[in-house]
């Protein structure tokens, strides 16, 4: 076994441990929020630890190219996805944990009266 074979075992099973992780927090965690958060961070990372370990092995340099869009447009809209999925649900009255300390949220308010629906609280 030589020390690239080492590498690229390290690294993609680090990858894989993330995405273990995530889905473990999915199961675990108490609200949307925590969920959300375990849902982008950890499999986001993972994902980019696989593919690179990935990458490293491949010959062709055009699919090497297509998996850096990938990994790029995973840091792209993952964040943007949580964002939106973490808004929503708190717009929605989503319960947080008893463990929150902070919602920078509550103060931001939408006023959405001209679609129909009745402003909130």
């Amino acid at each position: 076994m030589t020390i690239g074979d080492l590498v690229f075992s390290i690294v993609l099973l680090t990858g894989v441990v993330l995405g273990l992780l995530a889905g473990v927090g999915l199961h675990r965690f108490p609200d949307v929020f925590a969920r959300m958060h375990a849902a982008t961070k950890p499999s986001t990372l993972g994902l980019v630890l696989v593919v690179a370990a990935v990458a490293a092995r491949l010959d062709d340099s055009s699919d090497t190219a297509k998996l850096l869009v990938v990994i790029i447009l995973q840091f792209l809209t993952a964040p943007v996805g949580a964002h939106m999925v973490a808004r929503a649900a708190h717009r929605a009255g989503g319960q947080m944990s008893p463990d929150t300390q902070v919602d920078e949220l509550s103060e931001v308010r939408v006023d959405t009266s001209a679609r129909g629906v009745p402003p909130q609280p």
